[in-house]
């Protein structure tokens, strides 16, 4: 027993993430996750990914794979 306390506290706080307006501070939300400001799309373009990323192309993208299917 026990249980049905523990059980209404999670359903109301899933019906407040649910019907709750979109008032977040996503600022706040960011500091918390420990997340960085810029994003990974920033850091680096095609371009440099490209580059990093030649040498497996060459190695394994115009193999055919194990189930018959074409790399591409």
């Amino acid at each position: 027993m026990g249980r049905g306390r523990a059980k209404a506290k999670q359903v109301k706080v899933a019906r407040q993430l649910k019907y709750r307006t979109g008032n977040t501070d996503l600022d706040r939300l960011k500091s918390e996750l420990g997340v960085s400001d810029s994003s990974p799309s920033d850091s680096y373009d095609y371009d440099d990914l490209a580059e990093k990323y030649a040498d497996y192309a060459d190695d394994y993208g115009t193999e055919d794979r194990k189930d018959g299917t074409s790399a591409r």
